[in-house]
């Protein structure tokens, strides 16, 4: 079992610690409201992102199989909105300024795993790799999960806390123009590399 679980740890933890739309955007959350302002954020990735795992694993992938162009339309909101949110995110001015003074609700976070292209990448490469023809997928796709609770959730928190740190580098109002703009244009550079 150890032999089959070490290599879903490995992959979860080298999706879920490197950049993407959720880690950038948890980080500006953290820098621009704090730990508990961003806590419906966060745990709307924890728990939002598994949830897709095995809606995926359960028959999401052959509807989107035989109805590609329901996930073309995801895959182009995706993109649409994390674009938006890359521009938000630049024109951030001031600290506690970003969205309209509004953190990321639970429900925000959790629907926005549906439209973030990095997420879809990773939760079916995972379901491809990581799960077997003979074997039960609930169950299969229900470990993949829970790993991604188990390792992803830690690999999260390091982003956030990461954007609480750089509060006090950032009080500069030029620097922290600086930041947002970077982190602006890294979310929409990880979101070009997807379009195709």
């Amino acid at each position: 079992m150890l032999d089959a679980l070490l290599p879903i740890v490995l992959f979860v933890f080298a999706t879920s610690i490197t950049p993407g739309p959720n880690n950038l955007m948890i980080m500006s959350s953290g820098l621009n409201f704090g730990v508990s302002r961003s806590m419906p954020h966060f745990l709307g990735i924890c728990i939002g992102y598994p949830a897709m795992i095995i809606a995926i694993g359960l028959g999401l992938g052959a509807l989107f199989n035989q109805f590609p162009l329901l996930h073309e339309i995801i895959r182009w909101v995706g993109i649409a909105y994390l674009l938006y949110l890359a521009w938000v995110i630049a024109a951030t001015r001031e600290v506690g300024s970003a969205e309209g003074k509004k953190p990321f609700t639970f429900l925000q976070a959790v629907a926005f795993q549906w439209v973030n292209p990095k997420g879809w990448i990773m939760a079916v490469g995972a379901l491809a790799a990581f799960t077997t023809p003979d074997g039960t997928m609930l169950v299969e796709a229900g470990r993949i999960a829970l790993t991604f609770i188990l390792i992803g959730g830690p690999c999260i928190v390091v982003w956030l806390m990461f954007g609480v740190g750089l509060k006090q580098l950032l009080k500069d109002p030029r620097h922290l123009r600086i930041f947002n703009i970077t982190m602006g244009l890294l979310l929409a550079a990880s979101v070009v590399t997807m379009i195709h």
